[in-house]
């Protein structure tokens, strides 16, 4: 699966932005949207691309108003939401390995171990 392709799955294929506009949103990212995408090393990028697309999303009440959520009744639910969603995707990206942990264990509980 292209790049570009996951980006619009990840954000459940909602036409927010034009392909041209994700693509750039990709490439701040350092992804190429026709890339095959590959779990293991795009993940974090791809994640900070949806963040980046949310965030312009909630910056603008325009494009807000596409938010094709029925429990949603004004831009204030709708700006709430995309907060939540927001913040649902800095867990997600707080979560993942970083690629200085690739030994496996973190320096903090280096601190703890016995040298015998």
């Amino acid at each position: 699966m292209k790049i570009l392709d996951r980006l619009k799955l990840e954000l459940s294929n909602k036409k927010y932005f034009t392909d041209e506009e994700y693509t750039i949103f990709l490439e701040e990212n350092e992804l190429s949207p026709n890339d095959n995408y590959d779990k293991n090393t795009m993940q974090r990028g791809l994640l900070y691309t949806v963040l980046d697309v949310l965030e312009a999303l909630s910056n603008d009440t325009d494009l807000m108003r596409k938010l094709d959520n029925k429990d949603l009744m004004s831009t204030n639910e709708a700006y709430k939401y995309l907060q939540l969603q927001i913040e649902n995707i800095k867990k997600r990206i707080s979560a993942l390995p970083s690629e200085n942990d690739a030994e496996g264990y973190s320096s903090f509980s280096l601190m703890f171990t016995r040298n015998r």
